[in-house]
């Protein structure tokens, strides 16, 4: 029987989780001398690197000291909470990783209350105490007012503390001291994280995650509660709806370094991957095919926010993705809501539409820019928020948002916040940024991160995370500009936009090629105006001093996904390609848009 550890690393975002991990991965020499690696090992995803953050969890194993420590990197975001929560399940510890100057933040809390309820044990490494003016005791105070707050027992209140710093590779018990290795962390884990509880009894493991190999199809990842698994084994495959099915093991596999090793049992307490299962659902238990006894089911919290997901139809269809129609849609949808447990698709009277519901504006452009990369042609509509009758009454998500911002915009982001019905909770310093904390509806947070990075030269930093349900809090005032539209297709010329400048800000440059219907620029004013961008200059023979100056335009102004998407109004669709984002009104024709503006009043 080996010596087993299974942790969780909790972090929020770019506190510096996945570089520790790299940390740990090079001090138990899992690779050999002569290989080459890149930094960030386990964001191995093109848009976890490209984001700095992690939205898949990883498992990776290291030996030290004889013992096996199974580690499993896990998402910071509150958005990829349907990730956390079940990978918590494989735990039997969490190293909670905290910045020395930000100390604990919105999402942080998230993750750890969900661990805390589990009953892990929490071991605290305050990470990137060599950046300025940072505050490693303070902090500390914090993590243990957090833990308290979030009824931790007495045992979790006793916690470990490590200070260090993951970049400058060491850790150890006091940051003053610095030491030479990052090894205090592992001697931390072998002694205050407690090995898995073995239960007697038959098999059981749940199914916390999958992966998906082209020669084996789907494979199951879960840790074995109790009882062991072998190779060739005909199991009970417990499902959601209470029926139980006969499956055999192909072959199993257990996490070793950064890849698997097969093996032929593996015994309660070890995660491992099983091959050679069909049918199965995250959340199933695979149990003994004599007595089969389901565990508990993994809770995930429900989504708040939908949107409308429909094939491209627009002039420029099928001209840059390979995937277009309704069927690859809704089969790469399907496929999503396999792994993406916090993801719920529905279909509607239409063919070609879905409401996809997720769980905020971040979770759900990770999926769109995913499958933008992958071929995929689709338009999306504005994110709609969910609500809910409890009680007889009409009640809305609410989010807390956090926001750390310099003492002189502070006045700014609160007036932002207050207009959109956020209610201000707690206004301190900290360090030298102001702290604000708001409880603000999750309506209000659509398009309310443009606005307070404009208001304060970009320096806000904001965090949100759910809070809970509560009554209707009224109407919200939306974007109060209206859009700039193109009357034409073909491209658009400097001339043009320059005569139209004084009219509003524009999206686009000279050259595009545009087409009938497209929103090309914001209106300076409330209303919606089509405009003519394609009118080329009537050239003559003649000159005259003053005809011929040259056009001078302000830069077009871009948008990223996110942005795009919390941009658009409901009339509006946002068209996503490999290559562009565009948005258009939903109705191209402006004698139609008038009818249906018509019949909705």
């Amino acid at each position: 029987m080996q010596n087993i550890r299974n942790i969780a690393i909790i972090a929020h975002v770019d506190h510096g989780k996945t570089t520790l991990v790299d940390k740990i991965i090079h001090v138990s020499k899992i690779f050999r001398e002569n290989q080459q690696f890149d930094d960030l090992i386990l964001d191995s995803n093109d848009l976890e690197r490209e984001r700095g953050i992690t939205i898949l969890s990883k498992n990776v194993s290291v030996r030290y000291k004889d013992t096996k420590i199974n580690i499993i990197d896990t998402p910071g975001h509150a958005d990829f909470g349907g990730e956390v929560e079940r990978v918590l399940k494989m735990a039997d510890g969490v190293i909670l990783l905290v910045d020395a100057f930000e100390g604990p933040m919105p999402q942080t809390r998230f993750v750890l209350g969900k661990a805390l309820d589990l009953g892990l044990t929490p071991i605290v490494v305050v990470n990137k105490v060599d950046k300025e003016n940072c505050r490693p005791d303070e902090v500390h105070e914090s993590v243990f007012e957090l833990m308290f707050n979030l009824d931790a027992t007495e045992e979790q209140l006793e916690f470990q503390t490590l200070y260090g710093s993951a970049k400058q590779n060491w850790m150890g018990p006091d940051w003053k001291n610095p030491t030479d290795s990052i090894l205090p962390l592992l001697d931390a884990i072998l002694e205050h994280i407690p090995a898995p509880k073995i239960d007697e009894g038959t098999l059981q493991m749940q199914i916390t995650s999958l992966d998906y190999s082209n020669f084996v199809g789907r494979i199951a990842i879960g840790r074995v509660k109790r009882g062991s698994i072998s190779e060739n084994q005909q199991v009970a495959l417990c499902k959601a709806d209470g029926s139980i099915k006969r499956v055999k093991v192909k072959e199993l596999h257990t996490f070793e370094g950064l890849g698997k090793a097969k093996v032929s049992t593996v015994v309660a307490g070890d995660i491992c991957a099983v091959t050679g299962i069909e049918d199965f659902e995250i959340g199933d238990t695979i149990a003994d095919l004599e007595n089969p006894e389901p565990l508990p089911r993994i809770a995930i919290d429900e989504p708040t926010m939908n949107m409308l997901f429909t094939i491209n139809n627009s002039p420029f269809f099928g001209k840059e993705g390979k995937f277009v129609t309704s069927r690859h849609l809704r089969d790469r949808l399907m496929k999503e809501m396999e792994k993406n447990l916090a993801l719920r698709v529905e279909s509607t009277d239409s063919e070609d539409k879905f409401l996809v519901y997720g769980r905020g504006i971040l979770h759900l452009s990770v999926l769109i820019e995913t499958m933008r990369r992958e071929g995929y042609e689709l338009q999306v509509g504005q994110p709609q928020v969910i609500f809910k009758e409890i009680d007889g009454e009409k009640c809305e998500p609410i989010e807390t948002l956090v926001v750390d911002v310099p003492s002189e915009s502070a006045g700014k982001v609160i007036e932002l916040a207050t207009q959109r019905k956020g209610e201000l909770l707690i206004m301190e310093p900290k360090g030298d940024l102001q702290h604000l904390e708001f409880k603000i509806p999750s309506r209000g947070l659509i398009g309310l991160r443009n606005n307070v990075l404009t208001a304060t030269q970009g320096e806000a930093i904001m965090n949100h995370r759910f809070s809970a349900y509560e009554p209707f809090k009224g109407p919200i005032p939306g974007r109060i500009n209206g859009s700039l539209i193109s009357m034409e297709g073909g491209q658009c010329t400097a001339y043009a936009i320059d005569k139209l400048q004084d009219r509003g800000t524009f999206f686009v440059e000279p050259g595009d090629e545009l087409y009938t219907g497209q929103v090309i620029g914001e209106n300076s004013r409330d209303n919606d105006i089509v405009v003519n961008v394609q009118k080329g200059k009537k050239l003559t023979n003649m000159r005259a001093s003053g005809s011929d100056d040259n056009t001078r335009i302000a830069p077009a102004k871009k948008f990223s996904l996110e942005e795009s998407m919390e941009y658009i109004q409901k009339d509006e669709y946002l068209e996503i390609t490999p290559k562009s984002i565009r948005m258009r009104k939903i109705y191209l024709d402006e004698n139609e848009r008038s009818r249906m503006a018509k019949k909705e009043s």
